[in-house]
């Protein structure tokens, strides 16, 4: 997966017509985190909102490994 900006996700979010809010819904997280990291607002170093940076893209995965569902807990 290529690492891309919150600005570019923005706009193919908008072009496949999907929300945010939707996707976090999808991947049982809260829309709110989700907002915080597309604003700055979360660090996204560790825990949840390093996880929700790597599964929309906008980090790579340390470790490498396929990012398509967040980890059970």
């Amino acid at each position: 997966m290529m690492v891309t900006t919150p600005d570019e996700l923005r706009k193919q979010f908008d072009s496949e017509g999907k929300t945010f809010a939707e996707w976090a819904s999808n991947n049982g997280f809260e829309p709110q985190d989700v907002y915080k990291v597309l604003n700055g607002q979360a660090k996204c170093k560790r825990g949840k909102g390093h996880r929700i940076a790597v599964l929309l893209g906008l980090k790579a995965d340390p470790k490498g490994e396929s990012v398509d569902t967040p980890p059970v807990q």
